[in-house]
Parts: structure tokens; C-alpha cells; sequence
């Protein structure tokens, strides 16, 4: 970090236009999402982890966006909520940086898992034969663990940039957390050059990943198509419930990013709005739409109930016949 900075730390606006009396209710909303998101993720890490049925290539590539969804989530949820539930508004210099490189490591990490997983799915619909043969567990781990680090590297470019930075006044970022196009606005210099490396190395990370992403579903999409197979129904409306979370991850991520590079500036209000939709609903929704619908997890959790049910049976029995 630069020493010629003044600012030991920065104070999180979250929503600027936000009244007094809806912080509450946001902060619980914010609350609610990050347990439902806390709990789903958690479940679907420990199933597959436990469940030796699910050590699968595909499960492994959905462990892993679970685990980044998990950490993006709690570097980021807690301190807006307790921005707006207590009014902590403030953060450290030092934390902010590293809350700003893991924001874009994370984000980078979910956009290249996501690919993989298209890439997984359409080996599996277009190549069923050979999908072992291409497909293994030992290839996607060290996939992922590329993924992890290459995405760490990514996000230590915007990171290192900003931190160079001088900051010697405003300290006010116009975010619900640290990323970089809120921060190094708040810098004494020109910051153009910086603003445009961020904004190519972003753009490369979104627009690569998206179109082998669309390449892959409009070939499973043909496949399907011109298949006779029983399943192409559920495996139609499995794409389509797939492309509807790629849509909401991507589509509002590159009309932010295109628009703080141009003249048009978009409110400040709907700037942070579409930045919390983009990110914290498809971690939100991941875990229904990529696992919990998965026909081996459904199977795993009907048993599951079916056994609590049956033991639940047996002890009320139980306690009926003592009570006779």
C-alpha cells in the first residue's frame, strides 16, 4: 500500500438515497438472504463431501461455486448488515483493500466455474459415451484448483492498483462493500489509466467465460432438440433454468461495468441495486438451480426424510404403547 496515503479508513455508503427508516427492514432483508444463502450453500458442500454417491465430476465443480458463493457472501453480507442494523458503517483501510480483492478473485472464480460447468454439461448431453473418457474426477479438481488460482491472480491486478493509490481526503464509498470502480475514485490522482485496466481485465473475465458459455447450451439445445430421448423435456427445462441464472450473473454485470466507462451516469441508488442483484441472487439461487434439483441430491434428501419420518413413526408408536 502507498504510505502517501491520509485515509485510514473508508465509510461504506450502501445505498445513498436509502431514508433512515428503511434501514431496518434492508438490513433484515440482508440478514435473511445471507442465512438462506449461509444454509443452502453449507448443505450442499457438506452433502457432497459426505456422500460418496456424489463424488462426481459434476459435484465437484458445484462444490466448488458453493464454497465461492459461501466466501463472497461473508467477506461481504456481515458488515453492510451491521452498517445498516447498528449504523457500523466504517472499515479499514487495510480491510477494505482485501475485501476488494477477494470480491473480484470470487466474483472471476464464479464466472470461470460456471463455464466449466457448461462444458462439463455439454459433454455429458452432446458426448454421453465418452463422457468418462473426457470427463474425469482427478481433471476437474486440478481444473479447479487452476480456476482458484488464476482467479486470485485476476483479482490481485485491481487490488494492487488501487492500493498504490494515494487517498488523502473523501473516504466515502459509494458501495455496499470495497470494489474498485467505488474506491479508486476516491483517490488524489488521475485515475483513468487505472479505471481502464479494470475495466478490460473485467471485461475479459465476463465476455471469454459467457460465450463458450452460450456456445455450449445452444449446442445441448440442438442436441436436445433433434434427440428422441424421453428425458429431453427435463433436460430443455434444466438448460433453461441454467441460462436464466447466466443471464442474471452476466448480463447486469457487463451493462454496470460498460456504463461507468461512458458519459451515461445511471443513478447511484440503481447502480448498487443491480450490483447486490447480480450478485447475491444467483448465490441465492445456485444451490437450488445447480444442485438441489439434481436428481441424485433430490434422491439423497427424499431418503433422508423418509428415514427421519420412520424414526419419528417408531418413537411415537413407542410412546403410545407405554402410554396404553
Amino acid at each position: 500500500m502507498s504510505n502517501q496515503s491520509a485515509v485510514s479508513e473508508f465509510i461504506l455508503i450502501g445505498f445513498p438515497g436509502l431514508q433512515q427508516k428503511f434501514h431496518i427492514p434492508v438490513s433484515i432483508t440482508m440478514f435473511l438472504v445471507y442465512c438462506v444463502t449461509l444454509l443452502a450453500n453449507s448443505s450442499v458442500l457438506l452433502l457432497i463431501l459426505l456422500k460418496e454417491q456424489l463424488h462426481q465430476p459434476m459435484y465437484i465443480i458445484m462444490r466448488n461455486l458453493a464454497l465461492s458463493d459461501l466466501l463472497f457472501d461473508t467477506i461481504t453480507l456481515p458488515k453492510i448488515i451491521a452498517k445498516y442494523w447498528s449504523g457500523a458503517d466504517s472499515i479499514t483501510f487495510y480491510w477494505c483493500f482485501f475485501q476488494l480483492f477477494c470480491v473480484h478473485s470470487l466474483g472471476s472464480l464464479d464466472s470461470f466455474i460456471i463455464m466449466l460447468m457448461a462444458i462439463d454439461r455439454y459433454v455429458a448431453i452432446c458426448k454421453p459415451l465418452r463422457y468418462h473418457s473426457i470427463i474425469s474426477n482427478r481433471l476437474v479438481s486440478l481444473l479447479c484448483y487452476f480456476l482458484w488460482l488464476f482467479a486470485a491472480l485476476i483479482g490481485s491486478i485491481p487490488a494492487a492498483i488501487a492500493g498504490q493509490l494515494p487517498y488523502c481526503g473523501p473516504n466515502r464509498v459509494r458501495n455496499c462493500f470495497c470494489v474498485s470502480t467505488a474506491v479508486t475514485v476516491l483517490a488524489c490522482v488521475d485515475v483513468t489509466l487505472a479505471r481502464r485496466i479494470a475495466f478490460i481485465s473485467a471485461m475479459c473475465v465476463l465476455l471469454l467465460p459467457l460465450t463458450f458459455i452460450i456456445l455450449s447450451y445452444i449446442l445441448i439445445i440442438r442436441v436436445i432438440h433433434s434427440s428422441t430421448n424421453n428425458e429431453n423435456s427435463f433436460y430443455f427445462y434444466t438448460c433453461t433454468t441454467h441460462l436464466m441464472v447466466i443471464v442474471l450473473y452476466y448480463i447486469p454485470r457487463v451493462f454496470v461495468y460498460s456504463t461507468s466507462q461512458i458519459p451515461l451516469i445511471l443513478d447511484a441508488d440503481i447502480n448498487v441495486f443491480l450490483l447486490c442483484l447480480y450478485t447475491f441472487v444467483p448465490h441465492l439461487a445456485n444451490p437450488i438451480i445447480y444442485c438441489l434439483r439434481t436428481k441424485e441430491i433430490g434422491n439423497i434428501f427424499a431418503q433422508s426424510f423418509n428415514n427421519i419420518f420412520l424414526v419419528k413413526c417408531l418413537q411415537t408408536s413407542r410412546t403410545l404403547q407405554r402410554l396404553w
